[in-house]
């Protein structure tokens, strides 16, 4: 387990989301300025229900409509768009502060394509999964 302070992990987060935002195309970049980004310590007794496996770990949770399945593309969905990361399942993770890293931007960019309207297969063909 790595010790992270609160806003240093926050810091990573928001690094791993500039990356991603400054990779992705203008028409894109709109798109991501209208999901909300948090950190969380720990996810929710409902938020560990929504997990598909048995291993009871939830690094990330995206909570809202995916872009492909809105009426008219872009544009909001009339519900919030959330990108949760989840602190202390990653830090208990990782051992450097490099694999947290990595951690967080795989876990960032795995509920983006969640939000971009990517399954679990789309996700494990990119890498993300």
């Amino acid at each position: 387990m790595i010790r992270l302070s609160r806003s240093e992990f926050i810091r990573l987060v928001r690094r791993a989301y500039n990356q991603a935002y400054n990779r992705a195309p203008s028409k894109l970049q709109e798109a991501l300025e209208g999901v909300d980004i948090v950190v969380e310590e720990w996810p929710s007794e409902d938020d560990l229900q929504l997990l598909d496996d048995e291993s009871g770990t939830l690094f990330g949770l995206y909570t809202g409509v995916p872009l492909t399945l809105r009426e008219g593309g872009l544009g909001a969905s009339g519900t919030p768009e959330r990108i949760t990361i989840y602190r202390q399942p990653i830090l208990r993770s990782c051992s450097t502060r490099a694999q947290a890293e990595k951690e967080i931007r795989i876990t960032l960019w795995h509920e983006l394509g969640h939000y971009l309207g990517m399954d679990e297969q789309d996700l494990e063909r990119l890498g993300y999964g």
